[in-house]
């Protein structure tokens, strides 16, 4: 797929376009590992200006399969069609709940996708980005937690320190259930999709990013940011949510 490469100061802003936005379009949030919901703030608000609905999953993170349950819930519980917008390891959970057939399109944000039979941790088998470990510190209970020391340079080297200082001390530990669950059917296979690549990702290698896309056959967005481009650049994300909306707007099922 062609792909578009934007950065803070070029990103082009929707508050001038035309608001096409589809009543019947429910936009469902994902989060990655360590983090919580709170850090689609700002692309929830975004979309909420644009006209869409908009739900904010909040998963454990224990296991891959509790978090697929609850995001199908989300889906569930969501009136008219589904795009389910997934960051980090939320991109797995999304990969799988996305097969519910109210789900048109999925939106990838410097996210992992697994085919069936993969996992976070079979994705990053072999990439290491900057040649070096994540920072992650096994609890020996089957948890992992971020090294808080370092979490805001390699999370977010672009957010304000006193917001990156702040998640770090309110990190949540990832069950190793949920970095080796696979996914059992990819939704991506059936459905189109969409790739934020994060070109200044300092925890999940760009090069996999698009790697990824370009399997998925996704449509590819390049953004000059870090892992956390979700919080720093919501003008993008949201855009290419919209762009996902608009171009599966006659898709599957309309139960709104």
């Amino acid at each position: 797929m062609a792909t578009t490469e934007f950065s803070q100061d070029r990103t082009t802003s929707m508050q001038g376009d035309t608001k096409e936005a589809v009543p019947a379009t429910t936009i469902v949030l994902v989060h990655g590992a360590f983090v919580d919901g709170s850090g689609w703030r700002a692309v929830h608000d975004r979309l909420n200006r644009e006209g869409y609905r908009v739900v904010v999953v909040q998963n454990a993170i224990r296991s891959l399969e509790d978090d697929v349950a609850n995001t199908r819930r989300a889906i569930d519980a969501a009136p008219g069609n589904v795009i389910l917008v997934g960051h980090s390891y939320g991109g797995v959970v999304i990969s799988e709940a996305g097969n519910n057939p109210k789900v048109i399109s999925l939106v990838y944000v410097a996210a992992f996708v697994a085919d069936a039979g993969e996992s976070v941790q079979t994705l990053t088998a072999n990439h290491v980005p900057g040649g070096s470990k994540p920072p992650f510190l096994p609890t020996g209970d089957g948890y992992i937690l971020f090294d808080t020391s370092k979490f805001p340079q390699v999370f977010g080297g672009d957010l304000p320190l006193e917001t990156s200082s702040f998640m770090a001390a309110a990190l949540k530990p990832w069950g190793i259930a949920s970095m080796a669950g696979k996914v059992t059917a990819a939704a991506w296979r059936a459905k189109p999709s969409w790739y934020v690549v994060a070109t200044d990702d300092r925890l999940v290698d760009p090069n996999l990013q698009r790697q990824m896309a370009q399997s998925a056959g996704a449509h590819i967005v390049e953004v000059a940011g870090s892992h956390a481009i979700y919080m720093t650049q919501p003008e993008t994300i949201a855009m290419t949510v919209v762009q996902a909306a608009r171009a599966t707007a006659d898709c599957g099922p309309n139960q709104a």
